[in-house]
């Protein structure tokens, strides 16, 4: 009983904070519910939460800062690599554009080369430049078609707008056309306006014929269109071939006149060869073999 009485003694005597503050948890749970009950509690809290929105900002923003960091540098990664897709993409189009327009143009040029052929009324074939020299006093191209399909030396060649040269030499596979600028080349010519006949010789300039052997009282202006004679055989007669551009008097009995060939010669990608009727009469004779008359009595005999 005394040690009873002791503990209910230091209860009261040695711990009266405590009860102190059970009294005021208590006190302040009364005032609590009754502050709930009439709505100050949500005011309360509605303003803590605006006193602590700022503070709530602040200790978000590096973490916000740093998605919107993240998302920018991924979406500027995709647009870099759009990009360079975009430009690869352009490339290959650019590419294919001027490979059309390269198709486009010689679609262009080989239709104005058949419609020359039309013009032309010989048989003919189409061939490509492999090579072009064009050194001074020394004017020849290298076209892809030879001997084994005919091509002969002296063959004329043509382009869309007029001649062009003639079949210096040839091989198997290929043909060196001399072009009627070279110096060492020479065309029978009219022209076209009075009939006039003269010789048009190569300068070694790819842009100037002269006309070494007209009189000084020759009919002839300039502006006047040259076109082949048909002498000697070798050209078709009524193909153009130069514009005199020049008229001067030499101080003597002849006079001094340019032409400018009417072919683009120095821009040329493809030529006509052209084989003339009498080439064309010849070739099937050869194919038919020699005559009985021109084969002499032994080949007439071996005939009957």
């Amino acid at each position: 009983m005394r040690r009873e009485g002791r503990a209910i003694k230091l209860a009261f005597t040695k711990k009266p904070a405590q009860n102190f503050r059970l009294l005021v948890f208590a006190i302040a749970s009364l005032v609590l519910l009754a502050a709930d009950r009439r709505g100050a509690i949500g005011a309360l809290h509605s303003g803590l939460g605006a006193a602590v929105y700022p503070l709530q900002q602040f200790v978000s923003a590096p973490v916000r800062f740093a998605g919107w960091v993240r998302e920018n540098v991924s979406g500027y990664a995709e647009i870099l690599e759009e990009n360079q897709r975009l430009k690869e993409e352009r490339i290959r189009l650019e590419a294919r554009l001027a490979k059309f327009s390269a198709l486009e143009q010689e679609n262009i040029r080989l239709r104005a080369l058949l419609g020359a052929s039309i013009k032309i009324g010989e048989h003919f074939l189409i061939a490509e430049l492999l090579s072009v020299n064009l050194v001074p006093y020394e004017h020849l191209v290298l076209a892809n078609k030879g001997s084994n399909i005919g091509v002969h030396v002296g063959q004329p060649v043509f382009d869309s707008r007029g001649v062009v040269g003639q079949v210096l030499r040839v091989s198997p596979v290929s043909a060196e056309v001399m072009l009627i600028t070279d110096p060492n080349h020479a065309i029978p010519v009219q022209v076209e306006r009075n009939g006039l006949r003269t010789i048009a010789v190569g300068t070694g300039r790819i842009d100037r014929l002269i006309l070494p052997y007209l009189s000084g009282s020759a009919d002839i202006r300039e502006g006047d269109r040259l076109v082949t004679s048909g002498m000697g055989g070798v050209f078709p007669a009524g193909y153009p071939v130069a514009t005199v551009v020049d008229i001067s008097s030499t101080g003597s009995s002849l006079a001094k006149v340019s032409a400018e060939p009417v072919a683009p010669l120095d821009r040329i990608r493809e030529v006509l060869l052209v084989w003339t009727r009498s080439d064309v009469q010849s070739q099937d004779k050869a194919r038919e073999g020699p005559s009985p008359a021109a084969a002499g009595p032994a080949a007439q005999h071996a005939a009957r």
